[in-house]
């Protein structure tokens, strides 16, 4: 892969996930990777010199970022993006007007006059033949209706698709009519069927409403997904500030140690030593909490198949089978995963356990920072009044 097209994709692959509306089912990063994907397959076959494939691969990965912008003339915005990335890293100004070309082939109705174009026209459609089919079309129609562009019934939808698929669309490079084609007249085929018999299609849309109900919830991951990111941050942030205290610690120690520990066995400086031991004593202190905020705690590592049954252990966490055999935790999990209720019961405890931890490394860290704090204001005290009252020559303020 060429440096122009790996910096495209990690340009737009950052551009979808973050600016593109969640509204876009179907026009979105996934999208985007299949296209791709079947561009590289075509470009394969077609064996085009290297620059030529940058230049597809590129129009690729841009041709639906003008999503980002809205709708309307989305092509054209999508030009205009990959314009401004192309000059922004210096790419040749014939090369960035051929690329916007091969982006508005894309462009519905459009028939294209090269190679380049009849590749992303196919590899944009290349959906048509493929498995998936079924659930991309789903996504499009959502898509639409969330859109608020137009609204379909299931009736309307598949007779619009048998359209595209018999007046509108067609294959255009020979690789897509020799390895595509079939396939496409194959979904064809089911979409016809699917019309002329109204009872598959009520139990389609049965067993499609029966999967959705037993899948999980999307608010539901979402939920366990960011509660989680939390607590992992908080836990990151609790011991970059333990880190931060045992590192102010041991410099404070080790100046100790080399400055004034060995200025003590002179008479003239005995009014140090009580001032010194109360400055030391409080960083060690300070110290001991720091390592037992971050410290470990290891479990068992061993759950029984009593547990597993009565689903009373959490196997998402690596300390309830890290001494288990492979076979047993694979049994476990296969356990857990027919049980969607096993699978909350055990996020949930994973949460829990979390914030128990948590818990206590913020309480020890508080308590840390306060003798911490304490430890500095005594000591500067004890030091202050042994200068004034116990110095070699009673120093005044």
């Amino acid at each position: 892969m060429s440096e122009i097209v790996q910096k495209a994709e990690d340009f737009v692959t950052d551009l979808l996930e973050n600016k593109l509306d969640q509204n876009y089912l179907y026009h979105n990063l996934k999208h985007t990777q299949r296209v791709v994907k079947s561009t590289k397959e075509l470009l394969t076959f077609y064996n085009l010199p290297e620059t030529e494939n940058e230049q597809v691969l590129v129009a690729a990965w841009f041709h639906d970022t003008g999503y980002t912008r809205g709708t309307t003339e989305h092509e054209a915005t999508s030009c205009k993006i990959a314009a401004d990335f192309l000059k922004e890293v210096s790419y040749d100004e014939n090369n960035i007007a051929h690329i916007s070309s091969i982006i508005m082939a894309t462009k519905r109705h459009y028939e294209p006059t090269n190679l380049h174009e009849e590749i992303i026209r196919d590899a944009d459609a290349s959906h048509f033949a493929q498995k998936s089919y079924w659930e991309t079309t789903d996504y499009l129609k959502e898509e639409l209706e969330l859109l608020g562009i137009e609204k379909y019934s299931q009736k309307e939808w598949r007779d619009a698709n048998i359209k595209m698929f018999r007046n509108e669309h067609q294959y255009y490079t020979d690789y897509a009519k020799e390895n595509w084609q079939e396939a496409k007249e194959k979904n064809l085929k089911q979409l016809v069927k699917d019309k002329k018999t109204e009872k598959e299609i009520a139990k389609k849309e049965s067993l499609k409403a029966k999967y959705k109900s037993e899948s999980p919830d999307r608010g539901i991951q979402t939920l366990f997904r960011v509660t989680l990111k939390n607590h992992l941050t908080l836990s990151d942030i609790a011991d970059t500030k333990a880190n931060i205290l045992l590192s102010v610690n041991a410099i404070i120690i080790s100046v100790a140690l080399s400055n004034l520990i060995p200025k003590l066995d002179n008479p003239s400086n005995s009014y140090l030593i009580y001032p010194t031991l109360i400055f030391i004593t409080f960083s060690v202190i300070s110290m001991i909490l720091a390592v037992l905020a971050t410290r470990p705690n290891v479990t068992s590592g061993k759950f029984t198949k009593e547990d597993v049954n009565q689903k009373k252990v959490n196997l998402l966490f690596f300390g309830n089978f890290h001494k288990m055999s492979l076979s047993e935790y694979e049994w476990a999990i296969q356990e857990l995963v027919k049980d969607n209720k096993f699978i909350y019961s055990s996020l949930t405890k994973d949460l829990y356990f979390l914030g128990l931890v948590l818990n206590r490394k913020y309480k020890i860290l508080r308590l840390t920072y306060t003798i911490f704090i304490i430890g500095i204001v005594i000591s500067v005290l004890a030091f202050g009044i042994s200068f004034r009252f116990f110095g070699p020559d009673r120093l005044t303020f």
